[in-house]
């Protein structure tokens, strides 16, 4: 694994070892169980704070156990603010640190870590680091890999603009599908491009476009209007149909994807279904895993 960068190894390996010491009974309790190896999976998502959107978190965790029987399957939520804002209703997710300290804590020796974003971006990286800190913990977890998110190599975009495909709604004459990704400053952006390139190969009435990264919706427009698209089906590129599928994708107001493509003459039909849910595109994290998995073997 690549070393995590300078200056936030020794905050993570502080945070690491605070952790472990808040979890030593547990600890102790895990190493009576024996020597030997103890694997485990983490599943690790941005998350969200709409129950009906965590369904599709709900269905990449049976997959994974359904791959992978007898290995406990546990999850973590990445962003703390959505941690914090589902904690005021009730909801407990933990962060990827507090599961890996969990995990140390039980015995677990072995741990993969698979990451649910769509791009290796700064949540990605995040993700690494926190792992590598935690392998390197005297006490800690032995051996942690990481599982790429979707869109990592060549190879894995042009899995999946076949299986996005696959999954999208028909469409006809006159009509055109629009994924929403979420976008980022961070060079992995790119791969929302090379998604675009490997999806016109087969069709070119489907567009990419990001809410906070490029392209953006104010650049497919034109292409949409040179095609006479009268009608767009509007699809989350993500692994949920959360917060953005709801409010930026088809909320009320003006500048959302819904009001922008109408005052554009363009009716839009949104699908609130992410990625997650939808198993033939699901099982390609679900193959990332099976990766990491073997590398975790080696």
């Amino acid at each position: 694994m690549r070393q995590a960068p300078g200056h936030l190894l020794p905050r993570l390996m502080v945070l690491a070892g605070l952790l472990l010491l808040l979890a030593a009974p547990a600890l102790a309790a895990g190493e009576a169980q024996g020597p030997g190896p103890r694997r485990s999976i983490l599943l690790v998502a941005f998350g969200t704070s709409l129950p009906e959107a965590g369904s599709a978190i709900d269905a990449l965790k049976l997959q994974a156990e359904a791959a992978f029987p007898g290995v406990p399957v546990r999850l973590a939520y990445s962003s703390m603010i959505i941690r914090k804002k589902i904690a005021g209703e009730g909801i407990m997710k933990r962060s990827p640190a507090q599961a890996l300290a969990d995990l140390a804590a039980e015995g677990f020796t072995e741990v993969v870590v698979q990451s649910l974003q769509i791009i290796p971006g700064r949540e990605y990286s995040d993700i690494k680091a926190t792992a590598e800190a935690f392998q390197a913990m005297p006490k800690g977890i032995a051996h942690i890999t990481v599982g790429r998110p979707l869109l990592s190599s060549p190879e894995d975009i042009a899995r999946a603009a076949e299986a996005i495909l696959g999954a999208l709604p028909g469409h006809g004459k006159g009509e055109a599908v629009l994924l929403m990704g979420h976008g980022t400053a961070h060079p992995a952006n790119a791969a929302y491009a090379a998604l675009q390139l490997a999806l016109w190969k087969s069709d070119q009435s489907v567009f990419v476009a990001t809410v906070e990264g490029s392209p953006a919706l104010i650049d497919v427009l034109p292409a949409l209007k040179r095609q006479g698209t009268r009608k767009v089906f509007l699809v989350p590129l993500m692994s949920v149909a959360g917060e953005h599928a709801h409010h930026d994708m088809a909320g009320k107001q003006g500048d959302s994807w819904v009001s922008r493509l109408q005052a554009a003459g363009i009716q839009s039909e949104p699908v609130f279904k992410g990625l997650g849910s939808r198993p033939v595109v699901a099982e390609l994290w679900i193959d990332h895993l099976r990766d990491a998995m073997k590398e975790l073997g080696r």
